[in-house]
C-alpha cells in the first residue's frame, strides 16, 4: 500500500475548511452586519477624558435605568457628518445619546459640534482609543443601544440614517425598553 504524504492532503483540507467558512458567512441572517461579541453583555467600562464645557458620563450613567445610545464619532470622519442630523433628530425625540469623541483633536471636535449642533446628553474623549478597544470598535461612526441595566442590546457600525433608525435602531430601542 502506498504511503500518502500530508502535503497531498493539506490543499484539499484547507479548501474544504474555507468552503465551510464561506458557507457559514453567506448563511448569516444579516450579511451586511458585523458580528458583535458585546451584544447581550454588560457594557464595558467608561474611561474617558473630560470634554471641556460639556457634561460627561460614566459607568453609572449607562446603568441608570434609562435606555440610551452610545455613539463613537470624530470630526475627521465624513460619515459622522452624514449621520449627525439623524442623531439630532433622535435627541430631539428625547432619546439620550452619549458621545465618545474618538482619537480626535479637541479644537476640531469642538468646531464640529459648534457647527452641526450637539445631540449628546453627555460626552467624553477617547484620545488614545483604549476604551474603543474594550467596546470592540471597528471604526467610526459606531452606535450602541444600551438597556437601562447597562446591557448592550445592539451594536451598529456605520452612519445612522433615517432608514437605519426605522429598520434597526427603533426595534433595538424597543427590545432594550422591554428588558
Amino acid at each position: 500500500m502506498a504511503k500518502v504524504s500530508p502535503l497531498m492532503i493539506a490543499p484539499p483540507a484547507i479548501f474544504a475548511a474555507l468552503a465551510v467558512l464561506f458557507y457559514v458567512g453567506m448563511m448569516r441572517e444579516d450579511k451586511d452586519s458585523l458580528p458583535s461579541a458585546r451584544e447581550g453583555q454588560p457594557a464595558p467600562s467608561v474611561v474617558l477624558t473630560e470634554f471641556p464645557g460639556r457634561p460627561g458620563f460614566d459607568d453609572a450613567t449607562l446603568r441608570d435605568g434609562e435606555v440610551k445610545l452610545v455613539n463613537y464619532w470624530a470630526s475627521w470622519c465624513a460619515p459622522c457628518r452624514v449621520e449627525h442630523p439623524s442623531l439630532e433628530a433622535l435627541a430631539d425625540e428625547g432619546i439620550p445619546i452619549y458621545g465618545v469623541n474618538y482619537k480626535d483633536q479637541l479644537g476640531q471636535a469642538q468646531g464640529f459640534l459648534d457647527e452641526l449642533g450637539d445631540p449628546y446628553a453627555g460626552i467624553g474623549r477617547d484620545e488614545q482609543g483604549r476604551m474603543a478597544l474594550d467596546w470592540g470598535l471597528y471604526g467610526v461612526p459606531e452606535t450602541y443601544v444600551i438597556a437601562g441595566d447597562g446591557t448592550v442590546v445592539l451594536r451598529f457600525a456605520g452612519p445612522i440614517t433615517s432608514r437605519v433608525i426605522e429598520s434597526t435602531i427603533r426595534p433595538a430601542l424597543e427590545r432594550a425598553a422591554a428588558q
